[in-house]
């Protein structure tokens, strides 16, 4: 259907647990949310088809809309006379996702890159297979093996030169001769995005026991990245092998207007728009009850990571296990004990969907999240790099011992907006303790906007960007993200109790001058639409953007929260050692924030 016709558009994605599904439809000029509806997830026994779910979603968005959408079993398209829709979009993670091996030569190059181009897929890296790896080829063999991912990508060497490391590597998965995940008469995708010159010999040992299919070599010449033609590679062979597989797929297929996305590449998607659209840098973060993904553009080069191990129900024990006792207990405001905080995650464990039902409960999830946020981010960092290997004088052998990448591409000065989503961001009961956890968890440094989104829709806004751009980027501002407000916060570091910030809020019928000290938190309300310029002067030492001790303008807009002057440091940033300074110094900031009703 052409663009301009499109007036209604159903959009669902159906998740491991719950299907979603949400209309949008034109109203005057533009494009808005009408209604969004909800379902479990049917991809399981003992229903075991997926179509059931989307029914059941689109069920209760038909009765909130008040008209039909549905004739028994079928959507009704195009839209005519108050029936129907124009067309029907849909994304999935349903039955794990799509998990993915990587393999390359060199474990901080090629398999670096392979890596970077299955997360912006859309997938969960189960392993990374290199040369260098230190394990022996049964080991890595038994690892395929034990592992049974839903698609492996072969890569490495640069076009014309050496073919005999990535053939190994190529020997080794024939070896394991992999079965796949779902599906027991099909054979294994796999991927050959490496030197061209290798491509008749992978052939050779691959063709025969996998599904082969080729690609456009990922670093064709050290100094170049190519991820976008195996990204695309992937998706469509989740498609066509992986998502065939699983149960009523078929049909879902069927139903829909453009090809099914993995849910974390149309979450990358609808993010990449807007970081061009307003030419920004952006990072996302949504965070599950089992994995945490987490979105970057910075200078327009698009990542994704996600951390497989890191959530807030199925996961918490290892958020725990990672992050230790006292980073923590570093950001609960009273007196708690470890035993106590291992009993309350050991009940989270036990019954993962409960929800806080004391104040207490939801300040130790709130402390938990914070650390579950850090360290995902941390991971982001790690691999969100310039290219390794680019314009350095090495011999072979110095190449193959590289452990690190090149510097990350992530500078939270330069960022511009912060989006979170999530449960326990996009619910919690009070709009500033999302900008706060936002805050703690990625010290965001100068000015930044703070954003969650409302009801997590950006994977059918992702899907719905590849037809109709414009009604995806609207949807997108006017009814997905909830804006907080600004944070603004000097770097560098200070002296406790002295000014670090003064300055003036200039709106439009009013000005406010302020001054805070180092460790304090202040909110200047500014509402939602409002904007307002701001005279920013940091103490000596200190930077908000134009260097030490240089003072800076800006433009900053509103939100729910406001203007939030964080001076509680950066560079270093640090909570109070001693526990009595600490849970007064946390029950100072938090009272700033008005994050907890009063006791």
């Amino acid at each position: 259907m052409e663009k301009e016709k499109i007036q209604s558009i159903l959009a669902t994605d159906c998740g491991s647990t719950t299907t979603k599904a949400i209309l949008i439809e034109k109203r005057g000029e533009e494009y808005r949310l009408v209604v969004r509806g909800e379902a479990p997830t049917t991809v399981e026994a003992p229903v075991e088809d997926v179509t059931r779910g989307v029914l059941n979603a689109v069920s209760e968005v038909q009765e909130l809309a008040g008209r039909p959408i549905l004739e028994g079993e079928q959507i009704l398209k195009p839209r005519h006379e108050e029936k129907g829709v124009d067309i029907y979009i849909s994304t999935s993670s349903a039955g794990g996702g799509l998990q993915m091996m990587v393999a390359g030569v060199v474990r901080s190059m090629s398999a670096e890159s392979a890596a970077r181009a299955a997360l912006g897929a859309g997938a969960i890296v189960m392993d990374t297979l290199a040369t260098n790896d230190r394990r022996l080829p049964h080991q890595q063999i038994e690892r395929i093996r034990h592992l049974r991912p839903d698609m492996i990508l072969l890569s490495g060497g640069v076009d014309g030169g050496t073919v005999d490391h990535v053939v190994k590597l190529a020997e080794i998965i024939a070896a394991a001769d992999p079965k796949p995940r779902l599906g027991a008469n099909y054979r294994l995708p796999v991927i050959f995005a490496g030197n061209r010159e290798a491509r008749e010999e992978i052939a050779r040992l691959l063709g025969t026991k996998t599904a082969l299919d080729v690609a456009e070599n990922l670093r064709p010449v050290l100094e170049q990245e190519n991820l976008m033609p195996t990204r695309h590679k992937i998706q469509a062979l989740f498609l066509d092998h992986v998502m065939a597989q699983a149960p009523g797929y078929k049909n879902l297929m069927a139903w829909t207007d453009v090809d099914i996305m993995p849910t974390p590449a149309a979450v990358g998607s609808i993010m990449e728009r807007i970081a061009q659209l307003h030419n920004i840098q952006v990072v996302g973060v949504d965070i599950g009850g089992a994995t945490t993904d987490v979105f970057s553009v910075f200078q327009g080069i698009f990542n994704r990571t996600v951390s497989a191990n890191l959530g807030m129900s199925y996961s918490i024990s290892n958020v725990f296990a990672e992050a230790g006792v006292e980073a923590i207990l570093r950001w609960v405001p009273f007196e708690l004990n470890e035993r106590d905080l291992r009993n309350r995650i050991k009940n989270k464990m036990i019954r993962p969907t409960t929800i806080p039902q004391t104040l207490e409960e939801l300040m130790v999830e709130q402390a938990i999240c914070r650390e579950a946020l850090r360290l995902s981010f941390d991971q982001h960092k790690a691999l969100a790099v310039g290219l390794k290997g680019v314009q350095q004088e090495r011999t072979i052998a110095e190449t193959f011992e590289q452990t690190g990448s090149g510097e990350t591409l992530v500078n939270v000065m330069t960022l511009d907006m912060l989006i979170g989503s999530g449960g326990v961001l996009s619910h919690a009961p009070r709009r500033s303790q999302a900008a706060m956890m936002m805050m703690d968890a990625f010290l965001p440094e100068g000015i930044t906007q703070l954003t969650v989104d409302s009801i997590f829709m950006m994977p059918q806004l992702g899907v719905l960007a590849q037809v109709h751009p414009e009604a995806a980027t609207q949807v997108f501002i006017k009814d997905c993200l909830i804006y907080l407000g600004t944070c603004i916060a000097p770097v560098g570091p200070g002296k406790e109790g002295r000014p670090a910030l003064s300055g003036k809020v200039q709106k439009t019928e009013s000005e406010e001058e302020f001054t805070v000290n180092y460790g304090d938190l202040r909110i200047i309300p500014l509402g939602v639409g409002e904007t307002a310029e701001v005279i920013l002067n940091p103490a000596r030492g200190l930077d908000v953007g134009s260097g030490k001790g240089a003072s800076h303008r800006a433009t900053v807009s509103g939100g729910t929260v406001g203007i939030i002057l964080d001076c509680r440091g950066r560079k270093p940033f640090h909570v109070p050692a001693e526990r009595s300074q600490r849970i007064e110094k946390l029950n100072a900031w938090y009272e700033a924030m008005d994050l907890y009703p009063k006791k």
